[in-house]
């Protein structure tokens, strides 16, 4: 297969700062939802906030376009970035490894910071411990990756099905009326589960007044003697079960993505207009059916669990592949809103904290003190301000600064010395990828 040139700025590759860029705003289009209000709310809609017809229509909307497959793009772009990190050390005659591995440890320790003072969701705790074990293949081909990747996809995403599919059939007994009394109410018990008291709620809102609370509802109870469960609660950001599996694979996705040429923009434009139509295709047909189940179902937890969580796994990396193509496509040729993107993407790391600092703020009681008090419709709301704060600010700094705020700590800290920061006037070259 014919390929075109990679477009490069420096030593940075645009096609990967685009893509990242669009990913990381997407993110936030989710994750507002999981900083507004009760966190079981950001995994069961109806939870929480959700009664009225903009409620649902943001989630169908967020489910069907959104919601797992960028974090999913965001996930491949971060293992495409290690392979990316380890090759400008060997230019650097520094060791890939060592590289690599300072840059995971502080990552591990700002996305823990992140978790135990500011908001549960943080997963950069979860992609430094993910990459360091992803690492461990960056030598691998290309096919290798490929197949790797595919098998961990299926064993992340078979035993859910096989599990839950065993009680799909007690569900719908209990619906027609025909369950045993014990089964009846066992689904009851489960259902009502579903729903928060007025003490789960009010206990929830004051553990999110201000940093000092978020911190003690993260950490266990040291007065009393420390166990191997208080340790776990401690390191409760990395015991994410299944989720390991499916972020390695779509880890090894993206570096197999990166060495095909797939990911830098080389291959021909027929190629990436095949895989944005299947993979988009499919996921779109996906997700919109099994949304629109959902609704039409009034949002019962079996279709709403089973949409969510159950049947849509698989898709994830499939869409996120089709999302990839296309930007490429769109963002071949420079124009200014591409430049806009590629900055948001460069500064990925900045911008992914800067939407929890400014959820944070809206939302806690040392800000605007709104959590919990806004639909997931009106919650949402903040997204797209937010969205062009990231466009807007972006640029403007790269065009003064090599790196944003929180990528020059982060390099920084892993080297072991402060970074220049600031541009010289005359035409200095860029630096090598954060």
């Amino acid at each position: 297969m014919a390929t075109l040139p990679a477009e490069t700025r420096g030593n940075r590759i645009v096609t990967l700062d685009v893509v990242r860029g669009i990913a990381v705003m997407g993110i936030f289009s989710v994750n507002v939802v999981g900083m507004a209000m009760l966190q079981f709310a950001y995994f069961y809609p109806p939870a929480y906030g959700f009664d009225g017809f903009g409620d649902h229509l943001m989630w169908f909307l967020n489910f069907v376009l959104v919601d797992g497959k960028l974090r999913s793009l965001f996930s491949i772009l971060f293992g495409a970035s290690m392979l990316l990190v380890a090759e400008q050390a060997v230019k650097a005659a520094r060791s890939p490894w060592r590289t690599h591995y300072a840059r995971m440890i502080v990552l591990l320790v700002i996305g823990w910071l992140h978790w135990a003072l500011l908001w549960w969701g943080d997963i950069l705790t979860h992609y430094a411990a993910v990459g360091m074990a992803a690492f461990l293949m960056w030598k691998l081909r290309a096919k290798w990756l490929m197949v790797i990747a595919a098998v961990l996809f299926v064993i992340h995403a078979a035993p859910p099905v096989y599990f839950f599919t065993k009680e799909i059939p007690e569900y719908y007994e209990v619906k027609r009326g025909d369950a045993s009394p014990e089964v009846t109410k066992k689904w009851k018990e489960r259902i009502e589960e579903l729903t928060p008291s007025a003490e789960r709620l009010a206990k929830d809102r004051a553990e999110h007044r201000n940093i000092a609370t978020r911190f003690n509802a993260a950490m266990p109870d040291f007065s009393k003697p420390i166990s191997g469960g208080k340790v776990m609660e401690v390191l409760h950001p990395l015991d994410l079960g299944p989720l390991w599996l499916e972020t390695i694979a779509l880890m090894l996705l993206g570096m197999a993505g990166y060495k095909s040429g797939f990911l830098t923009g080389t291959w021909q434009n027929s190629s990436y207009r095949r895989v944005a139509v299947f993979g988009l295709g499919v996921g779109l047909a996906v997700y919109g059916f099994l949304g629109a189940r959902a609704w039409l179902a009034g949002f019962a937890p079996v279709e709403m669990f089973t949409a969510t969580q159950i049947a849509t796994p698989i898709f994830r990396p499939i869409m996120a592949s089709g999302y990839a193509a296309l930007i490429i496509l769109l963002f071949r040729n420079a124009s200014a809103l591409r430049a806009r993107f590629a900055a948001v993407g460069r500064m990925a790391f900045s911008n992914y904290l800067l939407c929890t600092f400014i959820g944070t703020f809206i939302f806690y009681g040392m800000g605007l003190d709104l959590y919990g008090k806004l639909s997931r419709g009106e919650a949402w709301l903040l997204v797209p301000p937010v969205w062009a704060l990231m466009l807007l600010w972006s640029k403007p700094w790269l065009d003064r600064f090599h790196y944003g705020p929180m990528e020059w700590a982060w390099r920084s800290l892993a080297r072991g010395k402060l970074q220049p920061m600031r541009k010289r006037p005359a035409g200095e070259p860029l630096p090598a990828a954060a």
